[in-house]
């Protein structure tokens, strides 16, 4: 059973934000740093101090709120999600997943591009009912237990559900980057009779453990650069894998360490020549913050990364047998890889390399991605039969 749900912050909260902020004991910076140590001061303290006197989240809330969402009780795991319906009489199924961190404002953009394409001047013979989860640990859904065995597989088995017993779709696509790209991947292995299709932004971070000595030198390249990529600016994950929860004491406890913390990546990860509002407004990575920080699921969220590690779902050896579209922007992490590098572990039937973007492309480019999960979904076999759903109760 599904119940409405509307975000509704007690006001405690936000003075005690402000207080927070207000009192923020800065750290000293080195000279001339830029960003190369993490995120800069200059910037930082220009986003806070939009923060207290200027951003206004009973705003961002009200506008949230316009978006239909809801909670449902699966497994015992209270689970928030956003359900837009499409125009049209058959609109077809998507569940978008978001990964960290980031939360389920990344799709805010490309709903209505999405649920009433006609507006935006497409083809309104293709419109998509959404289905947005936040995931465990994130937001407004409940955590998991992080020694959960496999907890990547579990979420997909809560999300499958949510699909079919909840929302009675008998089959659907699923779409997502960063978590939501593994996520997608084990809902196809796990239930292939259920899904019709994925699209990805990345192919994963499982298949960075391929043999190098196995694969052909455009494939090694791309390997090296990852890998570089990954020493150079990968210290965030090994913290999140080894120690999530001393971490999670101090971004639990200062809005301005937790903004640092999760501003860093956005930086580090969007196509943005060095000014990273090119990429973002200030209202928007303040949303998003503001998600994590209002809930208190910094922590949780955290703990996902060391749960995965020490239990991991995918393996290099698994293989998405059903069709699977990718939409890669150039700036994600690590870059675009070779296709025959994807196809080791997927069935790529569409590819797109995009001229511009990051990884957080439903936030930062999102008529790119809108547009390509359109084509993608076009180019399949779609009849009525194939995507029915049952009639829900409204």
């Amino acid at each position: 059973m599904r119940k409405a749900f509307n975000i509704n912050i007690d006001q405690s909260l936000l003075d005690d934000l402000q207080k927070r902020i207000a009192d923020t004991r800065w750290t000293n910076e080195t000279e001339n740093a830029g960003w190369e140590f993490g995120t800069n001061e200059t910037y930082l303290k220009a986003l806070c101090d939009y923060w207290q006197h200027n951003f206004d989240w009973r705003k961002q809330e009200a506008d949230l709120n316009r978006l239909p969402h809801f909670k449902t009780k699966i497994e015992d795991v209270n689970i928030h999600f956003i359900h837009a319906k499409g125009r049209g009489r058959n609109p077809t199924p998507l569940l978008l997943l978001h990964g960290w961190p980031d939360s389920f404002y990344r799709f805010h953009k490309i709903i209505p591009m999405l649920t009433d394409p006609a507006s935006f001047g497409k083809d309104p013979s293709l419109t998509f009912d959404l289905i947005i989860p936040s995931l465990p640990g994130i937001g407004f859904t409940d955590a998991v237990n992080a020694t959960h065995e496999q907890p990547m597989r579990y979420t997909a088995r809560l999300f499958w559900k949510l699909m079919t017993e909840v929302l009675g779709y008998k089959r659907f696509f699923s779409a997502g980057g960063d978590g939501g790209s593994p996520l997608s991947q084990t809902l196809a292995i796990d239930y292939p009779q259920s899904l019709t299709g994925i699209y990805l932004t990345d192919l994963g971070w499982h298949v960075g453990n391929i043999d190098p000595a196995k694969v052909s030198k455009k494939e090694r390249h791309y390997l090296d650069k990852a890998k570089q990529a990954s020493y150079k600016d990968g210290a965030y994950a090994m913290v999140q894998v080894t120690k999530p929860q001393s971490l999670a004491y101090s971004l639990t406890d200062s809005p301005v360490g937790l903004a640092a913390w999760l501003i860093d990546r956005f930086y580090g990860w969007c196509d943005c020549d060095g000014n990273i509002e090119a990429s973002f407004t200030k209202d928007e990575l303040l949303t998003n913050i503001m998600i994590y920080w209002l809930t208190g699921t910094i922590g949780s969220s955290m703990r996902n990364y060391r749960a995965e590690m020490l239990s991991p779902t995918l393996t290099t050896a698994d293989y998405v047998n059903i069709p699977v579209g990718l939409g890669l922007f150039p700036k994600d992490i690590g870059g675009v890889p070779p296709r025959e590098f994807a196809e080791r572990t997927l069935k790529v039937q569409h590819w797109t390399e995009m001229p511009k973007g990051g990884h957080f492309a439903a936030l930062e480019q999102p008529e790119l991605l809108a547009d390509d999960i359109i084509k993608f979904v076009s180019t399949l076999a779609i009849t009525k039969d194939s995507m029915a759903t049952k009639t829900l109760a409204k």
